[in-house]
């Protein structure tokens, strides 16, 4: 198998106001869109972001209702605090306040218009496994 790139997809009401927030706040762009669908990336990401709208006939029958519940699309920065303080600026809730694990992990959260979880990471100096 040669896989060629990757993705990862969330099933949520609005694409669009999903899309305007990881463009608007994230740096992301926009590669492809219709009515609710849109697929964002950035150059230093190594997969796309696809929004789909609930509901759509083109998903599975078992799929079509569900909303991304449980998922978290982590962005690992090279600045914690800096995002931190960026994002608070411009107004966007903080929904996990900075935590430090054991492990060395460092995150914080926020959601986007849909509820997606978006969390930003530092690894305090330590690769991931």
């Amino acid at each position: 198998m040669r896989v060629t790139s990757s993705a990862v997809s969330f099933n949520v009401d609005d694409a669009a106001a999903s899309s305007r927030f990881l463009q608007e706040q994230f740096g992301f762009r926009e590669e492809m869109a219709a009515d609710g669908f849109a697929s964002l990336a950035r150059d230093d990401v190594g997969h796309n972001v696809i929004f789909l709208r609930r509901g759509l006939p083109t998903l599975p029958d078992d799929q079509r209702d569900v909303h991304a519940a449980g998922v978290i699309l982590a962005l690992v920065v090279d600045d914690l605090e800096g995002e931190l303080s960026r994002l608070e600026r411009a107004g966007v809730p903080i929904t996990m306040p900075l935590t430090v694990e054991d492990w060395g992990e460092r995150a914080f959260q926020v959601r986007d218009p849909n509820g997606v979880i978006v969390q930003l990471v530092d690894w305090n100096g330590l690769k991931p496994a």
